[in-house]
């Protein structure tokens, strides 16, 4: 008899909800995406300097397209002014200042993807990444048809979407930023959420996505922050408990 059993990192609707999402992509998208190339932040996948100008974003844009099968030529894409007003207040008095909310934008005009990315998304490189792949998941999953905005977790299954698609680490890493500066007399601290899916959920989604792929104990899983890491490693301590006859990479063989 187990004394322990290891748990789910995440609720069972959240589980239910990313194990059923994972099988559609796989059933979607075909095993060639699943076992595809995890993208890793370094210069095998990001090589050369990068300043964050726009021409850096266009060039990120362009890798990202051709990770996710995306022609650019299909994609419009445009770098949106503006700035967290909110950061500069803070430096001068002191405080804790929250960012949190659209990094980016997916339209359709006449017939044609628009992604549009806030211009200071281009000083994070790890949001910038997850923020093109999200929109870029848009373009898969509402420009070609598979879903409709009418779906009410069409957000958060694009951001699992880049899980599936080898970008789910620059997903979780970005899910939660916290960091403290100074400025003069004052050091204030900042927090940031982007995407829809909590670091548990990434945890868990890129764990069911390790497990489909046949990847007990992943290598890419050194590139993953500590949080959302923990919750992946408690993930696949629970699948390789509770998958008796759902074996790695068994999917669709």
């Amino acid at each position: 008899m187990a004394w322990w059993r290891p748990e789910c990192p995440v609720r069972p609707v959240e589980q239910e909800w990313i194990e059923e999402s994972m099988d559609w992509f796989l059933t979607e998208f075909g095993r060639d995406v699943l076992l595809g190339d995890v993208v890793l932040p370094t210069d095998d996948y990001f090589p050369g300097a990068y300043d964050g100008d726009r021409d850096d974003v266009t060039a990120v844009f362009g890798r990202v397209c051709a990770h996710m099968g995306i022609d650019p030529a299909r994609v419009e894409l445009t770098i949106e002014d503006g700035d967290d007003d909110e950061h500069g207040l803070s430096a001068e008095v002191g405080i804790a200042s929250r960012s949190d909310g659209a990094a980016g934008l997916h339209q359709v005009r006449r017939g044609r993807s628009v992604v549009s990315i806030r211009a200071d998304q281009a000083r994070r490189p790890m949001a910038l990444v997850a923020t093109i792949a999200h929109e870029l998941g848009h373009v898969l999953l509402l420009g070609d048809g598979r879903i409709t905005s009418d779906r009410q977790d069409h957000e958060p299954l694009t951001d699992l979407l880049t899980v599936y698609f080898g970008l789910g680490i620059f997903g979780a890493n970005a899910a939660f930023e916290y960091g403290q500066e100074t400025r003069g007399r004052h050091t204030y601290s900042h927090t940031s959420r982007l995407g829809y899916l909590t670091e548990p959920m990434y945890g868990y989604g890129l764990a069911r996505y390790a497990w489909l792929r046949g990847e007990p104990d992943p290598t890419w899983a050194s590139y993953v922050d500590p949080n959302p890491r923990a919750f992946l490693k408690r993930g696949l301590r629970y699948l390789r408990q509770t998958s008796s006859g759902d074996t790695p990479g068994g999917r669709g063989t």
